[in-house]
């Protein structure tokens, strides 16, 4: 990417500035700017494929198409620089036009969302609007799919709808966020999936995971704050993460998304709210920085301030494991293609080959776009296993329940069972499975804020670490079972168990009588004390409860 461009309040309206990224600095009191439009514009997208064309639309209800012209500078000898006329203007929308949105895969290709509740299709190539989708309420935001097939649609009815766009029909339609307020959505790429932010009914600010075919969102909907701004979101493909930009406030939060969930990384923060904020296209960072996204905010109308996401790594080479493929600058499919029926994912870039400063080398791509998945039944969430803890010998020998001593025969005689056949039996202890184990140096994701391009902003304050590492997995550690061999005796180990088992048997019936004869002899002592004695002294009484007590115990 080469340019960035900012609506501009200018006297008459309509009109926006393009500044080149390499232009650092004060920007002289006069520019060119690109006007054409009769009313204030609300919205702009640059082409996915020509960093020199860009889209407008405006409250005047009309979409316009501009080229920057060929060495286009801000900084001009020129007393009164030459403004940029619009190269295309389509017309067709009759009220305002909120949104324009180009297809990620297929060249030329234009939606735009308007207030006359329609969803134009444009080709820019011929001017010409090739579908139209009828939406029931405005639209709040447009995002498509990887392969420029599907459109996810947040509106004002508080509706998620995902539209097959060449069937000008939604494909799927689902109750969204429940507030007043906007409603932004997401495509994940390549992945299956919406990522939506909102407000609750208490005008809390959420975020949900949709999955297409799914009326309620994967693990329900995730309360951020309560911060009053709508919050943006913005999708990097290539690590799998999701950053939200609250309008209004300083912060960005990144999360990854992995195992249908967003495990939260860590936030970006800063006292100085943003009025907008643009990503650039992955393709766009610096590699030899370990950048793997850069945003660049407007603070009070008065500069730009480009906020840099980076991996803090001292390695010396290529990190690949951060930049895998992305995609490049050439479409799957033409606008013509694409009109009658054909798809697919544009080719990808390998990172390596820009990071040795050659060329970009195409990566063959092979997507499938997965097939909705039926909704999951809610799973129950199993109990947590105890795990027994090591208990101490007892001082004193307490006699065993008739139960705990058929059982401990009962083993003792399986243990020394003969076997026919030489199979390992495991061990008599419970295994534990060993936790997985943290990577000993986790890859920490931390945004770094580059001067702006106002010389006199201080830097802003970096974000903590993030909860978990970015790039890399923790590697589990497993253990095999352990397995002990069984004694397999011959005959005269089977006697000498038996002898054993004889003598505690013998030992245990003993045991057993005794206890009886002890239990009727307190019984009786109990029962004629409180026949001789009716109103007892205070020794006497206190004897009977220490009776009562011992007889209490040996019961049980």
């Amino acid at each position: 990417p080469e340019y960035l461009a900012v609506n501009w309040e200018a006297s008459g309206g309509g009109a926006f500035a393009v500044i080149p990224l390499d232009e650092r600095g004060k920007v002289p009191d006069v520019i060119p700017l690109f006007r054409g439009h009769t009313a204030t514009v609300l919205d702009t997208d640059w082409h996915p494929f020509n960093d020199r064309v860009i889209a407008s639309a405006s409250d005047d209800g009309k979409v316009m198409i501009w080229q920057v012209p060929l060495g286009f500078s801000l900084l001009t000898d020129a007393e009164e620089p030459a403004d940029v006329a619009p190269s295309a203007r389509l017309s067709g929308h009759s009220r305002k036009v909120g949104q324009v949105l180009f297809n990620p895969a297929a060249e030329n290709i234009l939606a735009s969302a308007s207030g006359d509740l329609t969803i134009k299709l444009w080709d820019i190539s011929t001017g010409s609007a090739v579908h139209t989708l009828k939406h029931p309420d405005i639209v709040q935001s447009l995002s498509w799919n990887a392969d420029g097939t599907m459109l996810a649609t947040t509106s004002r009815d508080k509706k998620l709808r995902m539209w097959d766009v060449r069937q000008e029909r939604p494909a799927h339609e689902s109750p969204g966020h429940e507030g007043a307020k906007n409603s932004r959505a997401v495509w994940l790429g390549e992945h299956n999936r919406v990522a939506t932010t909102g407000f609750s009914k208490m005008s809390d600010r959420q975020l949900a995971l949709w999955e297409p075919g799914n009326p309620n969102p994967i693990g329900g909907f995730t309360v951020l704050d309560s911060i009053s701004g709508v919050c943006m979101p913005f999708w990097d493909d290539g690590c799998n993460c999701l950053y939200l930009a609250g309008k209004g406030d300083g912060n960005i939060r990144y999360f990854e998304y992995e195992n249908d969930k967003f495990e939260f990384l860590s936030e970006y923060k800063s006292p100085d709210p943003q009025r907008g904020i643009a990503f650039v296209p992955k393709r766009g960072v610096n590699v030899h920085e370990n950048e793997v996204m850069r945003a660049y905010k407007t603070v009070n109308d008065t500069y730009i301030e480009p906020i840099s996401f980076t991996v803090p790594r001292r390695a010396e080479t290529f990190q690949s494991d951060i930049y895998p493929p992305c995609v490049g600058s050439k479409p799957a499919v033409s606008a013509e293609e694409w009109t009658a029926g054909k798809s697919g994912v544009p080719s990808k870039i390998d990172f390596e080959s820009i990071y040795e400063g050659n060329a970009p080398v195409e990566v063959t791509v092979d997507y499938k776009l997965p097939a909705p998945i039926p909704a999951p039944a809610p799973a129950s969430i199993p109990a947590p296993q105890k795990v027994p803890e090591p208990t101490h010998a007892p001082a004193s020998i307490r006699s065993s329940s008739i139960k705990e001593q058929q059982g401990s025969m009962i083993a003792l005689a399986s243990k020394y069972e003969d076997k026919h056949d030489d199979v390992e039996e495991p061990s008599s202890f419970d295994e534990i499975s060993k936790l997985p184990q943290r990577s000993a140096m986790p890859a920490r994701f931390e945004p770094k804020a580059s001067s702006p391009t106002k010389t006199t902003s201080a830097p802003l304050p970096q974000p903590a670490s993030p909860i978990k590492s970015l790039f890399s997995e923790p590697t589990p550690m497993t253990s095999a079972p352990v397995r002990t061999e069984s004694p397999i005796g011959s005959g005269p180990v089977v006697e000498t168990a038996l002898d054993q088992i004889k003598v505690l048997l013998e030992t245990q019936t003993k045991m057993l009588s005794a206890q009886s004869h002890h239990i009727e002899r307190l019984t009786a002592e109990v029962d004629s004390l409180k026949k001789r004695v009716g109103s007892a002294s205070p020794d006497q009484s206190e004897r009977i409860r220490q009776l009562e007590l011992e007889l209490e115990e040996m019961r049980s």
